[in-house]
């Protein structure tokens, strides 16, 4: 896995936007999704499995629970994948990662929590093109067909009606990278997508480690951490922006006008 230690506000612009020209169509797309931690030593652990050792037995029990009680909220004929991303987006735990189409948005997230400043930070970078490649033969066929790089809810819905369609698709395990609905503001604003493993047990670092060309760790230094927080305010990449409304806006104006870190 290629580790990455920046030193500037110019070399992490560089090397997040490191190989983003696409030959084919003459123009700079990026094949990476980004995904960006306040502390450099989190792993890309999913919040279904850091509920403890039998967290998958309760992947079934929490997403019943949550159509049961949020049925009132959303039409009980989505699919499985439209659940997944309402719940995600709205905090239960599942097997589902976060994650970014914009540098900056990840940025962000490495940047946000100043009380976590004394912290080196990371961008994970995942070429989710090449990492699509490896999936199983009926995903890349749709892909081909949509003349797409990413999947998308519908796309899944059609070829895999249920994770355990999906957990038995494949003996070798995959990750899919797909666009969520936009269900509000925050998944437009933010530039969202999820990752998903086939076998929930699998952590995606893991993974990674078998497929090391796929991905890239960007260390920020700590001490780089006030610049990059300030230029970002600058551009407008903040809670207001990226969380709209008042709690959002909230969080802004408390990390703008705190002067002292250690205090916050």
């Amino acid at each position: 896995m290629k580790e990455i230690i920046v030193r500037s506000w110019n070399e992490l612009q560089e090397k997040l936007f490191e190989d983003s020209w696409n030959e084919s169509i003459g123009r700079f797309r990026s094949p990476f999704v980004f995904r960006g931690l306040s502390n450099s030593g989190y792993k890309l652990n999913t919040t279904l499995s850091r509920l403890g050792s039998n967290f998958v037995s309760m992947e079934h029990h929490l997403i019943r629970n949550f159509k049961k009680y949020a049925h009132n909220n959303i039409v009980e004929k989505d699919s499985i994948w439209h659940w997944l991303s309402i719940a995600q987006h709205h905090g239960l735990p599942t097997r589902l990662l976060d994650w970014t189409f914009s540098p900056f948005v990840a940025m962000h997230f490495a940047t946000a929590k100043i009380e976590r400043f004394n912290l080196d930070g990371v961008i994970w970078m995942v070429d989710f093109v090449k990492a699509h490649e490896l999936l199983p033969v009926e995903l890349r066929k749709a892909l081909n067909e949509e003349g797409a790089a990413g999947l998308t809810t519908e796309i899944l819905s059609e070829i895999i009606p249920s994770l355990q369609d999906f957990d038995s698709l494949s003996d070798k395990p995959f990750v899919i990278f797909f666009d969520p609905p936009s269900m509000d503001e925050r998944i437009i604003n933010q530039y969202a997508l999820f990752s998903v493993m086939s076998d929930p047990k699998i952590n995606l670092c893991s993974w990674l480690e078998n497929y090391p060309k796929l991905v890239k760790k960007i260390i920020i230094p700590s001490k780089l951490k006030w610049e990059i927080r300030d230029k970002l305010d600058q551009a407008n990449i903040t809670e207001r922006v990226l969380f709209p409304g008042l709690d959002g806006l909230s969080l802004w104006l408390k990390r703008h006008y705190c002067s002292f870190p250690d205090k916050f």
